[in-house]
């Protein structure tokens, strides 16, 4: 009986390392705990479309250029972010800020924006083309985004 009790409390208990507010409710934490930042389902379907389009030889999260792009063609110094249109702030959508911790998440997005900008332009210094391709363009023009990938790749 005291194993059912130990792990229904361990269920519920969260471990928090202060990067975020504490979550109104259990639903809440585990959707936020289950967000990933590589392997994205909108990047795994460009890079698969791009793979049985034939664009391939290009590498993953590489860390040889600045910022790590999601996808990136080395030897064409192209590179390709692949953004959540939440977590980035798609100018195509309207997404409100979280009804909950508002000052927090207004300051999070902020830097994620900053962020962004500061790897593409990192990267536009030292020669390479960026391309940011956004989550909801690939629901609504995955062959358009292969499109403009592969006019850089190729030039």
């Amino acid at each position: 009986m005291i194993k059912k009790r130990e792990l229904a409390q361990n269920k519920k208990a969260y471990i928090r390392d202060g990067r975020a507010p504490i979550p109104v409710n259990e639903t809440v934490s585990r959707v936020m705990s289950s967000n990933k930042n590589k392997d994205t389902e909108p990047e795994l379907i460009l890079r698969n479309f791009l793979w049985h389009h034939g664009l391939k030889g290009y590498r993953l999260n590489y860390k040889n250029a600045p910022g790590s792009p999601d996808i990136c063609f080395p030897g064409k110094k192209v590179a390709i972010f692949v953004h959540g249109c939440f977590w980035h702030r798609c100018p195509f959508c309207a997404f409100h800020l979280p009804k909950t911790h508002t000052d927090f998440w207004r300051s999070k997005f902020i830097k994620n924006i900053e962020r962004d900008t500061r790897k593409i332009e990192d990267l536009e210094k030292i020669g390479w083309r960026v391309v940011v391709i956004w989550e909801c363009k690939i629901k609504k023009d995955l062959n358009g985004c292969f499109q403009t990938i592969k006019e850089l790749v190729q030039d």
